[in-house]
């Protein structure tokens, strides 16, 4: 029934409530009487009740019609701020968008997400910001940014915060096509002990889901531990020698569709965690950052 009401439905019998009158009511949606009248009756086989009634030479609102009418009325008004905010971040430079983004989202979502705000023609400065997920989070509590996107911080970061899970990523050990274990179906439980191996550091959102692994596979301990977040140095690592890297799947999901680059058959299922979007409690972001989330969220769902 919804898909079927449209705004001229709407805009008529809030207009036809407010005169008290049809004719008014068409002079000031610059339309003929029977114009507004067929709109009218077209609402109200949409919604199967009678919404107005005759009253000697005028109207009134049925007992129905007053009970829709505080809807459509508050459904009207937000679809005309929504209009009017849209013109306003359109036709202006406004505030910046400040996003902050973790290694894994600036690698898949992100560069999508910039290219769709991009082609919407909004004129707000767009900052995309990398990091650590603790001085994301620090710097969005203070207000220097509107978004993060990342994993789900701990418990104990989310003061203050509030967590929109959009979709989940996973641990990976990734090698390069041209290492000695690219390739392989199964891998020894000592493969970490022959080889460079990029590990996050302690503090890092995933550091703890790495240890977990590791350990519940059997696994021994790296002899040669590089520790970093950097997925700018991980790709060049892993092309320049025989590493193996330990990150989230979606920072190198790009390689490994092209073949570059190749995960191990070793088995994270435990390391599965959501993604999605963290904003501060207290304030509303404006309204080219909402807008920008809206983006993020259609985009994960085609992911």
């Amino acid at each position: 029934m919804s898909r079927r009401i449209k705004i001229r439905n709407l805009e008529a019998f809030v207009e036809v409530a407010r005169q008290k009158s049809v004719g008014r009511a068409a002079i000031t949606l610059s339309l003929t009487q029977p114009a507004v009248s067929r709109t009218i009756r077209e609402l109200e086989e949409i919604v199967g009740a009678a919404l107005i009634e005759r009253e000697g030479r005028g109207i009134r609102l049925s007992h129905q019609g007053e009970v829709f009418l505080s809807h459509a009325g508050a459904g009207l008004a937000a679809v005309r701020g929504g209009i009017a905010a849209l013109a306003n971040v359109a036709t202006s430079s406004g505030p910046p968008v400040r996003i902050g983004a973790l290694p894994t989202v600036s690698a898949t979502v992100m560069p999508g997400a910039v290219v769709d705000f991009l082609a919407s023609g909004l004129k707000s400065p767009l900052r995309v910001i990398t990091g650590e997920n603790r001085v994301l989070l620090d710097h969005l509590r203070k207000g220097d940014l509107d978004l993060v996107m990342g994993r789900m911080p701990a418990p104990e970061l989310m003061t203050a915060l509030s967590f929109e899970p959009l979709y989940r990523d996973r641990v990976a050990f990734i090698v390069s096509k041209h290492h000695p274990l690219a390739g392989q179906r199964q891998v020894a439980a000592d493969i970490l002990a022959h080889h460079p191996v990029l590990v996050p550091q302690p503090g890092s959102i995933i550091h703890p889901f790495v240890e977990r692994v590791i350990v519940e596979q059997g696994m021994a301990q790296p002899v040669q531990a590089i520790e970093t977040v950097s997925d700018s140095f991980g790709r060049a690592f892993l092309r320049a020698c025989d590493a193996i890297w330990v990150i989230s799947r979606g920072v190198v999901a790009a390689e490994i569709a092209s073949g570059e680059f190749l995960e191990l058959p070793i088995d994270t299922g435990s390391t599965l965690g959501a993604v999605g979007l963290v904003t501060r409690e207290a304030d509303r972001p404006h309204d080219a950052a909402i807008f920008f989330a809206d983006i993020l969220r259609r985009r994960t769902l085609q992911t």
